[in-house]
């Protein structure tokens, strides 16, 4: 499902916004977004009408840690990157418009 190799780290010491922050991960670790679709294409595949983005991204974490043994890697999402997470995939599979809930999003 996860490629094992090491997320790319991002160097936050310049004033991006949040959104800005979220562009740069999302563009520099695209197999995080393609894990995440997976996932929720199994769900609504099985009648789930319902999905929470924090859910998948713990079930992420969780999938990729048990797949290495490396104590020298570490598996960092932020979890401000919810948000643009769940509208990504609305914005990719706009069948799944009610399946994830939307909020205002505080800081752009």
């Amino acid at each position: 499902m996860f490629n094992d190799s090491l997320m790319i780290e991002l160097d936050f010491s310049t004033e991006l916004t949040p959104a800005q922050r979220f562009e740069e991960f999302n563009s520099r670790n695209p197999q995080v977004y393609q894990a995440l679709e997976d996932m929720a294409h199994q769900l609504v595949r099985r009648g789930r009408r319902k999905i929470g983005i924090n859910m998948l991204l713990e079930v992420l974490r969780w999938n990729y840690y048990m797949k290495t043994d490396d104590p020298n890697s570490e598996f960092k999402i932020n979890n401000n990157y919810a948000p643009y997470y769940s509208r990504l995939l609305i914005e990719r599979n706009p069948s799944w418009a009610n399946v994830f809930e939307l909020r205002t999003i505080r800081s752009k």
